[in-house]
C-alpha cells in the first residue's frame, strides 16, 4: 500500500474568551449585572470606578419619518457641546451628597429596618405569632403547627383533615379528628378573618359571623352562601330572587355585601418583600421625538475604568509573578470595559429598533401594536437572532404607558382582510376592549367575540379567542354575568 500526504482546508468559528464573556453580559439582567460587576471590584486590582465618565448613549427618533433624512433618524452618542443630542443624565444622583450620620441617627435606622421587616411576615409567621399567644396544651400546638404548615398564601387549607391527622400521628397518641377540628376552629378565630377556611364557601361564613346575625342582609346572605351557593355561582339570578323570595334591589344588596368580603384573606399578609423592576432603557418624547436612552444610574451599575497607578507597575520585560498576574488582571480589565460598553450599545440600538417599529404603541396604545419577530430587529441591525433575544430577556423599557420587558414588544400576527395584519397583542386589546363595554347581564361570548372581530376585517378563530381570554385571566361569560344596574 502506498503512502500519500494529503492537505486539507477548512474552515471554522472559534470563539474566544472575549467574545464568551460579552455573550454572557449581554443576557444577564441589571441586578445580575450589577453583582458581577461587584465581584470583579473585589477581586481585580485594575478595577476601579470612573466617577468622570460623561453620560451618553442616547438616540433621538424623529416621529414623523417623512420629516427627517437618513442622518437625521438616529443620532448616537453626540454631547451638547457638539450641538447635538443634549445629553441625559441621572440628574437625580448627580447633586446627590453624602453625610455622617451619628450615633442616633443610626439607631433610629436599624430600628426603622427592624419595624420594616415586621411588615414582612409570612403569612404563617403571623399565626404561629397569634397562636403563641393563646394558652393551649402542647399538643394542640402540634396541631395547630401542621395545621399552619398546610395553609396556602391565600389563607385556605390545603388538603384534608384526615392528611393533617396522620401527620401528627406520629408524634401524637390517641388524637381523633375532634381534635384536629378543634384547633382548626381556633385557628379559623384568627386574624385575618376567613384564614384556615377548607373552601370559598366556609371562608366566606367565617367573615359573615363578624356581623350583626339579627340583620336581615346578614342573615340572607348567610342563607344564599349556605343553601343556594351553586346557583349564586351560576348567576342565575331570577331563581336566586325566587328562592330567598327578595326583590331585584334587595337581592342586589345582598351580593353587594357578599362581594365586600375578601375571597383570599391571607393576601392581606404581606409574604415578601416588593420587587421593583428597574428599567435598563427609558423613551421620552421631547420635541415631537422619540428619545432612547440607557439607564444610565452609576448606584446601580457604576462606569469602570483601569487603575492608572497599578497600570504603570508593570513591566514589559519582567516575568516574575506579580507582574503576570497584574497583566493578567490589566487583559481582564480591558475586556471587562469594552463587553460592557458593548452590551450597552447593543441593549441600546436593539431598544432603538423596537421603538422605531413600535411607535404606534406608544402614541396610541396597544390596539396599534404592530406585528413584530426576532428576526426583523436581526435583519434591521445586521445581528443574529440569539443576540436580540439576549438583549431583549428579562431586560426592561421605561415608557409614558408603563414599564414592560423588551420581549413584550413581540407578537405574531393575524392576517386581515384588508390585506394588512395585526399583532396578537393588538387583538388582544380589542377582546378586552369589547368585555369591557359588554352588557353586564348579557355577556358576550367567545363565538361573539369572533363575529365582532371579523366584522373589522379579523379573522380569529373561536379557539384562539379562547386561549387569549385565558391568558388575560378573564372567565368565560357564564361566569362573567352579573346583575343590570
Amino acid at each position: 500500500m502506498k503512502q500519500s500526504l494529503q492537505l486539507k482546508t477548512s474552515q471554522g468559528l472559534a470563539m474566544t474568551q472575549q467574545l464568551q464573556q460579552a455573550i454572557f453580559l449581554l443576557q444577564l439582567s441589571s441586578i445580575e449585572l450589577a453583582t458581577v460587576i461587584q465581584e470583579k471590584l473585589e477581586s481585580n486590582v485594575m478595577l476601579e470606578i470612573d466617577e468622570d465618565e460623561p453620560e451618553q448613549n442616547t438616540k433621538i427618533l424623529n416621529k414623523n419619518k417623512n420629516e427627517q433624512s437618513e442622518d437625521e433618524i438616529i443620532e448616537f452618542n453626540k454631547q451638547t457641546e457638539d450641538g447635538g443630542i443634549e445629553t441625559i443624565g441621572n440628574e437625580n444622583f448627580e447633586n446627590t451628597t453624602t453625610t455622617k450620620k451619628t450615633n442616633s441617627e443610626n439607631q433610629s435606622t436599624v430600628f426603622e429596618f427592624e419595624e420594616e421587616d415586621d411588615k414582612y411576615k409570612t403569612l404563617q409567621e403571623y399565626l404561629r405569632q397569634q397562636i403563641n399567644l393563646i394558652p393551649i396544651s402542647d399538643n394542640d400546638k402540634v396541631i395547630a403547627e401542621t395545621i399552619i404548615d398546610s395553609i396556602n398564601d391565600d389563607g385556605l387549607l390545603d388538603g384534608s383533615l384526615e392528611n393533617i391527622l396522620e401527620t401528627v400521628d406520629n408524634e401524637l397518641e390517641e388524637t381523633g379528628l375532634k381534635e384536629i377540628e378543634a384547633v382548626l376552629k381556633i385557628i379559623q378565630s384568627l386574624d385575618p378573618v376567613g384564614v384556615g377556611a377548607r373552601d370559598l364557601k366556609e371562608c366566606l361564613l367565617i367573615q359573615l359571623k363578624q356581623f350583626d346575625q339579627e340583620k336581615q342582609k346578614v342573615q340572607k346572605a348567610k342563607e344564599l352562601i349556605n343553601d343556594y351557593f351553586d346557583i349564586l355561582a351560576y348567576h342565575d339570578y331570577k331563581r336566586l330572587m325566587k328562592k330567598l323570595k327578595l326583590a331585584k334591589e334587595e337581592l342586589e344588596g345582598v351580593i353587594g355585601f357578599i362581594q365586600t368580603m375578601n375571597p383570599r384573606p391571607g393576601s392581606q399578609i404581606s409574604n415578601a418583600r416588593t420587587a421593583y423592576t428597574i428599567p435598563d432603557v427609558f423613551v421620552t418624547k421631547e420635541n415631537s421625538k422619540w428619545v432612547v436612552r440607557i439607564n444610565r444610574d452609576k448606584n446601580l451599575i457604576p462606569p469602570l475604568r483601569v487603575n492608572s497607578i497599578y497600570k504603570k507597575m508593570i513591566k514589559r520585560a519582567d516575568n516574575s509573578a506579580d507582574n503576570q498576574t497584574l497583566k493578567s488582571h490589566l487583559q481582564e480589565a480591558d475586556w471587562l470595559i469594552k463587553s460592557l460598553q458593548h452590551r450597552s450599545e447593543t441593549l441600546l440600538n436593539v431598544s432603538t429598533c423596537i421603538v422605531e417599529h413600535q411607535c404606534n404603541f406608544l402614541e396610541h396604545g396597544e390596539e396599534a401594536m404592530k406585528p413584530l419577530i426576532l428576526q426583523d430587529i436581526a435583519s434591521a441591525l445586521d445581528l443574529h437572532e440569539s443576540t436580540i433575544s439576549r438583549a431583549t430577556t428579562r431586560k426592561y423599557i421605561h415608557t409614558p404607558r408603563g414599564t414592560y420587558e423588551l420581549k413584550y414588544f413581540f407578537a405574531s400576527h393575524v392576517e386581515t382582510d384588508h390585506g394588512g395584519s395585526r399583532s396578537s397583542t393588538a387583538i388582544r386589546a380589542l377582546i378586552k376592549k369589547l368585555i369591557d363595554n359588554e352588557l353586564p347581564d348579557k355577556p358576550l361570548s367567545d363565538n361573539n367575540i369572533a363575529t365582532l372581530l371579523k366584522k373589522e376585517g379579523i379573522n380569529v378563530a373561536r379557539r384562539t379567542i379562547a386561549k387569549y381570554r385565558e391568558g388575560m385571566a378573564i372567565p368565560p361569560s357564564n361566569e362573567r354575568k352579573r346583575m343590570p344596574k
